[in-house]
């Protein structure tokens, strides 16, 4: 667990540290992100950020390479030349979007081809583990589509959600620890090795999304852009992948009374908002007979800021529902108690609906009894 730690460390000191200076960089590069109709931050701001993000997961992976019991997570596997290679491509196809804004389907195609370099190197869907002890053997006709489909849905799904400063890296994060915690806990639950690819991944992506979290938070002075959300998207989905083969169900059975969780079943629950809003921006914008990828200001979090949220408490408001998904989902899998669970889980969920409802009409109220009108806020992201 101390390796562990030491890799967050060092992944989000690195990302924190080489933020400002990818920022300086990418005003001179052009690397900016104009006001828009759409948008809802007030002045141009540089959107390159996720470049001292890439320098956080090498200079993470780097630390665990040198580190003398989690060295055996590369000696065995290509695990770490498939995530560098992958994210250096999505990296570069980032910076291009950021600079240039290419076109969705070359991004599309990029995509495409992370995954690939994903499963050139080990990183694919050979199994799932199922609740009975029988894990599903998926065969390359089934495991290559699916873990591509897996790789581009998650990696679009960040990009969709990054429309608020720290709600791409905040909701990453949060999944991201969902992951690692779920792991640590189940090896130590099952008496089994904690040294994983899945977890020394997900602890890097924590790293990350921590160390860029203090320039990206409202009111934010750098951008991630395509190439920190696509980055983080991938990272993620790399982990939840590789976490599919980490465990034999066969050999640990269920760990409490309820089965054990299917990974992918954890993250898609996790990830559920930005998933959903990624689903209802895709129908909304094909019902309308445009691009799914065409832009517009009914996402999510857009909708918070319109019921009278504030920027920053439109993001607390995602995180939480985020956390208590994620909090749910880790604690189902190992707390005796269903019961229990699903009552603090009920509890706070009301505790966040009444907040959710009670913040902004209690700023309506002083408007409706003077008719006054206060000023817009001026917001910082899109």
């Amino acid at each position: 667990m101390r390796e562990y730690l030491l890799v967050m460390l060092v992944a989000a000191v690195i990302t924190y540290l080489t933020t400002p200076v990818v920022r300086a960089f990418s005003v001179r590069f052009g690397a900016m992100t104009a006001v828009r109709d759409r948008d809802v931050h007030a002045i141009p701001t540089p959107r390159m950020g996720g470049l001292a993000m890439f320098f956080g997961m090498v200079g993470g992976l780097v630390t665990a390479s040198g580190l003398p019991v989690m060295r055996r997570v590369f000696e065995d596997s290509d695990i770490d030349r498939g995530l560098l290679l992958a994210a250096t491509l999505i990296v570069l196809l980032g910076i291009a979007d950021d600079r240039w804004e290419i076109d969705a389907l070359t991004k599309f195609a990029g995509q495409v081809a992370a995954a690939g370099l994903f499963i050139m190197n080990g990183i694919q869907l050979f199994v799932i583990p199922l609740p009975n002890g029988q894990p599903l053997v998926l065969p390359p006709e089934y495991g290559v589509p699916l873990t591509v489909f897996l790789v581009v849905a998650t990696i679009n799904a960040v990009n969709f959600v990054d429309g608020l400063d720290g709600l791409a890296a905040g909701v990453v994060g949060i999944a991201a620890m969902a992951l690692f915690s779920y792991a640590s806990l189940l090896s130590f639950a099952e008496r089994l090795t904690r040294i994983t690819p899945a977890t020394l991944t997900a602890a890097v992506l924590v790293g990350m999304c921590l160390g860029f979290l203090p320039h990206n938070f409202n009111p934010a002075r750098i951008f991630m852009g395509d190439t920190g959300s696509m980055l983080i998207g991938l990272l993620l989905s790399g982990a939840t992948i590789l976490l599919t083969g980490q465990f034999d169900s066969a050999v640990i059975g269920p760990v409490t009374q309820i089965p054990v969780f299917l990974p992918v079943l954890l993250v898609v629950l996790v990830m559920a908002v930005p998933y959903i809003d990624m689903l209802l921006a895709v129908w909304r914008r094909t019902n309308q007979g445009k691009s799914p990828f065409a832009p517009d200001k009914l996402h999510l979090h857009h909708r918070l800021l319109e019921l009278g949220h504030s920027h920053r408490r439109a993001v607390l408001v995602m995180y939480f529902w985020v956390g208590l998904l994620a909090s749910c989902v880790v604690g189902l899998s190992f707390i005796p108690s269903v019961l229990l669970v699903l009552s603090v889980a009920g509890l706070v969920a009301v505790a966040g609906t009444v907040v959710l409802i009670a913040e902004p009409w209690r700023r309506r109220r002083p408007k409706a009894a003077t008719g006054a009108v206060s000023p817009a806020r001026p917001h910082e992201h899109v």
